[in-house]
């Protein structure tokens, strides 16, 4: 689950209240009168700040040790002596947009320096045999790329060893799923940090192309999955009145604090092994998490273990100041031996037409949206101006535009909020491609990453609210799971800028477009109660149209009984 996803539980849970028996019904009653956002539940909150950081450092970390300085050229041993700059006067070709930066001449060298002139320009060229020369300028420090020299025919290596990261958090989503299930929320918060540690520390010591992408790889398991872990529990302890609240506002505030953070610790180190060290070690800290945090009372009272689920509560009991009175917490203790699982899946979603098209739709907006969100991010090294400060910027938008969605959210609906900011967001990206690198470029792809945020937000619990009860975790597990697949293209969308400067720009608006169409075709959610089966799904998703008219009752009839007929 997206770490955003979890921002629809508290109106799942709220509806549940409200059409549900059974162990959800009992905890939000037990929480009623524990408190919903008391003195405990400010503190989990705040608990959020170091694993919100802690996520931004997984997810971006690789733009800074990977990032290629913009000037460099091929490696003359024989001009070794000679200072960078009249090293590249005397044996880089020119070329339209500056110097050739893969190739050099074939020239006697020896010739060279004692002329001290660079050969002629009809003189034959090669493909660079030596290495490169870096100009640490855009980049003040060495990186992976330029250290181990993957340009030129090599370039290929970054956005490899990225994607190969985005496979890894594929594999982690359904590790530490499993193991969330299996051993609980705490042990898997514990494991998703432990293992983006060990992968961070070890990447300090790769010397090549695969040992390096084997620890991105590890890396790349924790992604999403340290932030959700702790993300899930505190939100269960919330009331369902400040859920929406408390989730956009730790996105906002902690990952987008860590996003603001991260490019000024790699600019201030200026060494990418001392900056894998401050962001990684720390993280090793996360061992005293069974100590601070409180495992869920819901998945111990799924697994039989009441006593620590009242234990935990009684806790928050004490600390918030309140009372539960003794039937609710019998309620509570009876019910939760009690719980009734739904047989429903996501095979039951495929089965029945209005709900695969439904999927298919959400799918499609939601890898638009992560394709752009993360394509963006990673065009701040290209746009032409400090790579530093655009990325400084672009995050900068992360807070203000969750904001207003959070508030906004319950006014103006989540089909609004999802198709009005993606064609803007498209828009702004399409005309970007056409300008030149700069200011104006940097300007629009600013406000696109704004407006792609709010889209990103307002889809993620639109996505929530269609899905039935019954078959919900499947089903938002999928459209997670289809993100990560967008994020696994972006690095390479990014790398078609090598053979066309605007292509990227073009790729990503002409994407976004294209989606927002398929989220006319989606009802709109804001003040419905949510479907709890496959059949109320089915209903509610086929009594509405583009414009939202309901279809004729007695066709909906005939369809049914011919769909049961074959």
């Amino acid at each position: 689950m997206k770490l955003k996803e979890v921002e629809s539980i508290g109106m799942e849970e709220k509806e549940q209240m409200k059409k549900e028996a059974g162990d959800s019904d009992a905890l939000e009653n037990v929480l009623y009168h524990v408190g919903g956002m008391g003195l405990y539940q400010r503190m989990l909150f705040l608990s959020m700040l170091p694993v919100g950081i802690f996520f931004a450092f997984i997810y971006f970390g690789q733009m800074f040790i990977t990032a290629t300085p913009q000037q460099h050229w091929c490696h003359v041993p024989e001009l070794a002596h000679l200072d960078l700059e009249t090293r590249r006067n005397l044996s880089v070709p020119r070329v339209e947009d500056g110097w050739a930066q893969c190739a050099v001449y074939a020239a006697n060298w020896s010739h060279v320096l004692h002329d001290m002139q660079p050969p002629e320009p009809g003189t034959p060229t090669v493909p660079c045999k030596n290495g490169w020369d870096f100009q640490l300028g855009d980049i003040p420090y060495h990186t992976v790329v330029s250290e181990r020299g993957w340009v030129c025919e090599y370039s290929g290596y970054a956005p490899l060893a990225q994607t190969i990261y985005f496979v890894g958090s594929l594999v982690g989503g359904i590790f530490f799923g499993w193991m969330a299930d299996r051993f609980g929320r705490v042990p898997a918060l514990v494991g998703t940090h432990l293992v983006a540690c060990v992968g961070g520390l070890g990447t300090i010591y790769t010397t090549g192309v695969w040992d390096f992408i084997f620890c991105r790889f590890l890396v790349g398991m924790a992604f999403d999955n340290n932030f959700m872990m702790l993300y899930i529990l505190v939100l269960e302890y919330v009331g369902p009145r400040h859920r929406t609240w408390v989730a956009s506002m730790a996105t906002a505030l902690f990952f987008g604090g860590g996003c603001l953070l991260l490019p000024w610790i790699a600019y201030f180190i200026s060494d990418w092994r001392k900056f894998l060290w401050v962001t990684s070690l720390p993280m090793a800290l996360c061992v005293f998490v069974p100590f601070i945090i409180p495992e869920s009372a819901r998945w111990l009272a799924s697994r039989g273990k009441v006593n620590q689920a009242v234990k935990i509560l009684k806790r928050i009991e004490k600390i918030n100041g309140t009372k539960i009175p003794p039937d609710v917490m019998d309620e509570f203790i009876v019910s939760s031996s009690q719980t009734r699982q739904s047989r429903e899946s996501l095979i039951d979603l495929f089965r029945s037409g209005p709900l695969r098209n439904m999927i298919i739709f959400m799918v499609v907006i939601y890898m638009a949206c992560a394709m752009m969100f993360d394509g963006l991010v990673r065009m701040s090294e290209g746009l032409g101006l400090d790579f530093f400060i655009t990325f400084t910027l672009t995050s900068a938008t992360e807070i203000p535009s969750v904001t207003i969605v959070a508030i906004v959210l319950d006014r103006w609906g989540r089909r609004k909020l999802t198709i009005v900011p993606i064609v803007t967001a498209g828009t702004f990206t399409l005309i970007a491609a056409f300008l030149s690198k700069g200011v104006p470029q940097v300007a629009l792809a600013i406000a696109s990453r704004f407006m792609i945020n709010m889209s990103y937000t307002a889809i993620v619990q639109w996505s929530a609210e269609l899905v039935p009860t019954g078959a919900r975790a499947s089903g938002s597990a999928l459209i997670h799971v289809s993100g990560y697949i967008a994020t696994m293209m972006s690095p390479f969308i990014v790398y078609s800028e090598r053979f066309w400067s605007s292509l990227p720009l073009l790729i990503l608006g002409g994407t976004a477009l294209l989606a927002s169409s398929f989220a006319f075709l989606l009802p709109e959610t804001m003040g419905r109660p949510m479907p709890q089966t496959i059949d109320e799904g089915e209903k509610f998703v086929r009594s509405h149209t583009v414009c939202g008219k309901a279809e004729d009752e007695d066709e909906l009839k005939y369809e049914k009984q011919k769909a049961l007929i074959t």
